[in-house]
């Protein structure tokens, strides 16, 4: 799920600049590209379901026996920092049940996360029963029909990346990260490259850093350390081409697909000087800008707009209605449409919706919500830009990092006695919508729905 930075406007709203300023320096608005390709889509569209590891997986180990692991979050979640996650949805024990629900709702796609930490839970010592489990996703996946796609890196690190006495020397830019990640990397690469075609290196590493160091609220939670935050960037960008560079020397026709938070942001009035606007604007592009050439697809995740200004986002968990979603978050399916075409201006690459989603109990809206924000996508493919592939967020009502368990943005909900995935009706419709619109150009022809009242 996307990052939401509510405490930014709290550290800037008394800076009282009346003057255009930015502390992480000039935003270069020119494309990076000298015109956007044709294109070349193929006949099929990816229709996929995306989730993680530590959103969903039981951690399924003892303490003091040697798979036993932990991540810099449940750092976090010990310091009373952030809710527990518990036995999450029991995906690592009982992953069948994720099949189950895959098998009624029968997406062309899975995106699922290994977590780094289970894998390995001490430097260099491997837990290779992991290893095999995660391969065995990925092979029953593939059984199905189901093209799984891999994401090696979804927000946490190993708790041994992690820092205690100096944080800011913590996960990217841990002495050992970039080598033990590229380790990481080939090994999980090399056992799952029979079953996998979509590598994703890195989720939202853009939100991630974001919220990390310089609104405080992911690990190593810092506030405004922006010399912190460019090193992150610097040392997340050179691992993801790191990964992108091992996917292909390891299976040359799989696809690298970036996978970033990419809200759609405009100027606010009350942001005198463009402060808080200019640094969002960062966020969206300072790790893309510096990855986007090795990679086949980029993966826009999107789930509201905003006028990033003081009011706007210290209100915004507390706004409710019809065009806000349980968390505050704005609904517009028009920014996703505009930020498909910011995209494919400036980078000029195919793209797929990575993930999209609502959280509320309102299950018509949950259906009302995807329709049109699908029907953006119909819009965007009608004006030529290359979409190929929409996947929703998520399968099940998961853990929500800072939100705990009460944001509920699943298709589905679990049973906490059986475990099975009681599927909503907006995951019926959402079957519905794989069956009727296979294709690219069937997709371009998804109208918006006016009302789910």
């Amino acid at each position: 799920m996307t990052y939401r930075p509510v405490l930014f406007a709290a550290c800037f709203a008394l800076t009282g600049c009346v003057n255009p300023i930015n502390p992480l320096g000039r935003f270069d608005p020119a494309p990076k590209v000298a015109a956007i390709p044709a294109p070349n889509p193929p006949d099929s569209f990816a229709w996929g379901i995306s989730t993680a590891s530590y959103q969903y997986e039981d951690p399924a180990v003892k303490p003091g026996t040697p798979a036993f692991f932990s991540t810099d979050w449940d750092v976090l979640v010990a310091q009373g920092k952030a809710p527990p996650r518990g036995n999450a949805l029991y995906s690592w024990t009982h992953f069948e049940k994720d099949l189950e629900a895959l098998k009624k709702i029968r997406p062309t796609h899975y995106r699922f996360s290994i977590e780094w930490a289970r894998v390995e839970p001490k430097p260099g010592v491997y837990n290779e029963e992991a290893i095999r489990g995660y391969v065995a996703m990925a092979r029953k996946l593939k059984e199905l029909g189901i093209e799984p796609v891999i994401c090696l890196w979804h927000f946490t690190f190993p708790d041994w990346l992690y820092d205690k006495k100096n944080p800011g020397q913590s996960n990217w830019l841990h002495a050992q990260a970039r080598e033990r990640w590229n380790a990481y990397v080939e090994k999980m690469v090399r056992a799952t490259a029979p079953y996998t075609k979509f590598y994703a290196p890195q989720n939202e590493p853009n939100g991630q850093i974001t919220t990390a160091y310089i609104v405080a609220q992911w690990p190593p939670a810092m506030t405004l350390a922006f010399g912190h935050y460019w090193k992150a960037i610097e040392a997340s960008t050179e691992m993801f081409r790191d990964a992108a560079a091992r996917i292909k020397a390891i299976k040359p026709s799989a696809k690298v697909i970036s996978v970033e938070a990419l809200p759609w942001w405009e100027r606010a009035p009350l942001d005198p000087g463009g402060l808080i606007y200019n640094t969002m604007i960062h966020g969206n592009t300072d790790h893309l800008d510096r990855i986007y050439d090795v990679c086949d697809i980029l993966g826009i995740n999107y789930y509201y707009s905003q006028r990033p200004g003081p009011i706007s986002l210290l209100a915004g968990p507390s706004r409710r209605g019809r065009h806000f979603t349980m968390m505050g978050w704005r609904i517009d399916p028009d920014g996703l449409y505009k930020e498909i075409k910011r995209v494919a201006t400036r980078y000029g690459k195919p793209m797929m919706i990575t993930e999209n989603g609502i959280a509320t109990t309102d299950d018509a809206k949950r259906e009302w919500y995807v329709q049109n924000h699908l029907a953006a996508i119909g819009r965007a493919i009608r004006d030529g830009y290359d979409v190929r592939g929409y996947f929703a967020w998520s399968l099940a009502d998961n853990y929500e990092w800072h939100y705990g368990f009460k944001a509920t943005f699943g298709l589905s909900t679990m049973d906490p006695k059986t475990k099975n995935r009681i599927l909503k009706p907006s995951a019926e419709k959402f079957s519905s919508m794989i069956r009727q619109h296979p294709t690219v150009r069937s997709v371009a022809k998804i109208q918006p729905q006016k009302s789910f009242e």
